[in-house]
């Protein structure tokens, strides 16, 4: 099964992503960590997108379009995939349906998770960093033991992203609203729009999405994991 993942900022598809591609034994293909290994691999692309990182300047859809490329081509992806941060627009999702197609290949569904903005804006909000490990905390569903410190700094206080405040989330979620949104209308007309609630627990939401690839592996003739 080929997927993506799409939905507002702090609806958890980092987090199902996980747990849906470790379920079902597919490749986990996010664009941060795309960006990542190749920019430490000094790939061709990795160098081109380092140079315009340092330089100030938002990673251009040509280099994250051939970076997704190279990566739905590499051995673990074969049996399949889950992309979470990519297409992030419609020219992007154009891009992946023509490098998909050009492989003989084609995506299965568009899995969106859909969560209330006061919801979304109390998850982001509840996040916390360390500043020493950077290891994630969120103060409503996956607190540190004392409330306040990191597990494994226990004098090192979190702290909140600046990009975590409420009135930045917010307006996180009308640049969402603007440049993502528009996806589910364009997956909805192809028929590979799947909606999926995705509040309440992460178990609650991982119990759905599992009944929604359970329907579409019949559907495409597979077995159910």
């Amino acid at each position: 099964m080929r997927l993506v993942l799409i939905g507002p900022p702090g609806v958890g598809k980092g987090t199902q992503g996980r747990r849906l591609a470790g379920s079902q034994g597919w490749a986990l293909i996010s664009t941060g960590e795309i960006l990542r290994t190749a920019i430490a691999n000094e790939t061709p692309l990795g160098r081109e997108a380092r140079t315009i990182i340092e330089s100030g300047r938002l990673v251009s859809d040509g280099v994250m379009i051939g970076l997704v490329e190279e990566r739905i081509a590499e051995p673990d992806a074969q049996s399949g995939f889950v992309l979470d941060g990519f297409p992030r627009t419609i020219p992007q999702a154009q891009a992946l349906d023509a490098m998909l197609d050009k492989s003989g290949q084609r995506l299965n569904a568009a899995l969106s998770l859909k969560a209330n903005e006061e919801e979304l804006v109390t998850r982001l909000s509840a996040r916390r960093e360390c500043s020493v490990c950077k290891r994630a905390y969120n103060l409503v569903n996956a607190p540190p033991k004392d409330g306040r410190h990191c597990d494994d700094h226990p004098k090192v206080e979190l702290v909140q992203r600046a990009d975590d405040a409420p009135e930045t989330v917010r307006r996180r979620l009308d640049v969402y609203r603007e440049q993502t949104e528009p996806l589910r209308e364009y997956y909805r007309r192809q028929g590979r729009l799947r909606e999926v609630d995705g509040q309440g627990s992460m178990d609650e939401v991982e119990k759905r999405l599992a009944q929604v690839i359970t329907a579409l592996q019949v559907d495409a003739g597979l077995e159910p994991v």
